[in-house]
């Protein structure tokens, strides 16, 4: 072996492994070997919580908030940006940061990510005066990084799908789309008089301002879901900017808050949710019905892990009552890029006997997902697409 891959080996195993690999770390190694103590080998590690493990290694930050500075800012030092955000998440997980996240000066030292907001998201409700400008300040870094990658593809994707299906099939001579007319009617070529008859006609949609479609995102805000909820409220906002579109979007636990009005600024959105508690679906939905009032025009997004605490067999029939109606129904088990979530399996399987997709999205297959949505094609081939494979259920 190499003596580099025994020094990554001594860093991975700690201390009591220097013996066995021979190697004596130096310089920004003990620094590095220090900061991977206080998280993974110690139970007094950033946030003092746990049985300090047998060993070594008993480097520990306590509970000390300018101890916890000092390490953010140490694996800040050692480690890259992606490195450094597994790090604070495991930490806020393993060794209980979360009071401490409750201290300004914690949040002016972490490296903001979708994680972090969902964590404080959730703490917003006992969170003192003194750390909310703080903590927006976080959210907003946040935010704004998402919308610069997410922003332009999806507002190419959905104004492109409204285009499209703008194009009208009775239009005026002036409308004509004489290209895609041909196209559609080259069955119809007749020899003897060497031209088309055509017995469609395609028009060219009328550029006007006036609404096409209706987007009803119904976010289920327990605390499992909080980077959907975060990912949720960030497209919502950028929906709304899309004139031809009327976003309307709603958060629910085991009551439902409607947050449209707070779309023109998706910080607002996101302080506006409330992360934890029970979830009544059923209710979210009974709501959301509500909100439609032209079906055929209407697509209703539920972004859920299914985990119905409400009525379940009355929310499944106001599912059928709205893809009865012409509603485009999508369920989104996850919009995150955390992978397969957990989910409930049986209501999964109903809806997909309904024909309504359950699958879990990631954030750069939304836009592609919306735009298939707005056309009104057939979701399973794209679902199939998007996820590799069957929707679940």
């Amino acid at each position: 072996m190499t003596d580099e891959r025994m020094r990554r080996w001594r860093l991975v195993l700690g201390g009591e492994a220097q013996e066995s690999t021979g190697v004596a770390l130096a310089g920004d190694d003990t620094g590095i070997d220090a900061a991977l103590a206080a998280l993974y080998n110690s139970g007094d590690g950033p946030g003092g919580q746990g049985q300090r493990a047998a060993g070594p290694r008993t480097a520990g930050l306590g509970g000390s908030a300018p101890n916890v500075a000092r390490w953010l800012g140490d694996i800040r030092r050692y480690f890259p940006s992606t490195v450094v955000q597994v790090m604070q998440a495991d930490a806020i997980e393993r060794l209980n940061l979360t009071r401490l996240l409750l201290e300004p000066e914690m949040l002016r030292a972490v490296e903001p990510d979708v994680h972090l907001v969902g964590t404080l998201l959730s703490l917003t409700g006992v969170m003192p005066d003194s750390t909310r400008q703080a903590a927006r300040q976080v959210v907003a870094t946040v935010v704004a990084e998402l919308e610069r990658r997410l922003e332009q593809k999806t507002r190419a994707a959905v104004t492109g799908a409204l285009n499209r299906a703008a194009r009208v099939n009775r239009p005026r001579h002036r409308d004509i789309d004489w290209n895609r007319t041909i196209r559609a009617n080259l069955a119809h070529y007749q020899p003897d008089y060497r031209t088309v008859i055509p017995h469609r006609l395609i028009g060219y949609g009328r550029r006007a301002s006036a609404v096409q479609r209706d987007v009803v995102l119904c976010v289920d805000q327990s605390g499992s879901m909080a980077a959907s909820v975060v990912y949720s409220g960030v497209f919502a906002a950028v929906l709304a900017t899309v004139k031809t579109l009327k976003t309307s979007l709603v958060v629910f636990d085991t009551a439902v808050v409607d947050l449209t009005e707070k779309l023109a600024d998706p910080v607002e959105v996101l302080f506006g949710t409330q992360l934890g508690g029970g979830t009544d679906i059923n209710r979210a939905i009974g709501y959301a019905q509500g909100l439609v009032t032209r079906p055929r025009d209407s697509i209703f997004v539920l972004i859920s892990d299914l985990y119905e605490g409400g009525v379940r067999d009355e929310m499944l029939r106001r599912v059928a009552a709205m893809t009865g109606a012409g509603v485009q129904v999508i369920v989104l088990l996850a919009l995150s890029d955390e992978g397969a979530p957990a989910y409930d399996r049986e209501n999964a399987a109903a809806l997909a006997a309904m024909g309504v997709p359950a699958f879990a999205c990631t954030p750069d297959a939304f836009p592609e997902l919306m735009a298939a949505a707005i056309e009104r094609r057939d979701l399973t081939a794209v679902v199939e697409k998007l996820t590799g494979g069957f929707p679940p259920g």
